[in-house]
């Protein structure tokens, strides 16, 4: 079953984040997993939430997305992304 990634980011590190940027989608790809969302406008139909920048990862599965999230790769691509960035992120199983 699909999974997703949806992440909220407000980057505080322009320069270092644009290093992650470059780092990090061929890494996602080794996993299986592709952009369908990265940044760009987006307008609030509801509610008060108010994202920064908007980014959704798709995978084929649950595990393909956390072997990327979990892996010895990423771990150092995770650091550079939390200093240079605030984050949420949720994983999700699509239908």
């Amino acid at each position: 079953m699909t999974a997703y990634l949806i992440a909220d980011t407000k980057v505080t590190n322009p320069q270092r984040y644009e290093e992650y940027k470059r780092q990090v989608r061929p890494m996602i790809e080794r996993f299986g997993g592709r952009y369908a969302v990265r940044g760009g406008p987006h307008d609030i139909l509801e509610g008060d939430w108010t994202p920064t920048r908007l980014v959704v990862l798709e995978f084929p599965d649950m595990a393909s997305l956390r072997a990327w999230y979990d892996s010895p790769e990423y771990a150092p691509l995770k650091v550079l992304r939390q200093a240079a960035a605030e984050s949420r992120l949720i994983a999700l199983e699509g239908l």
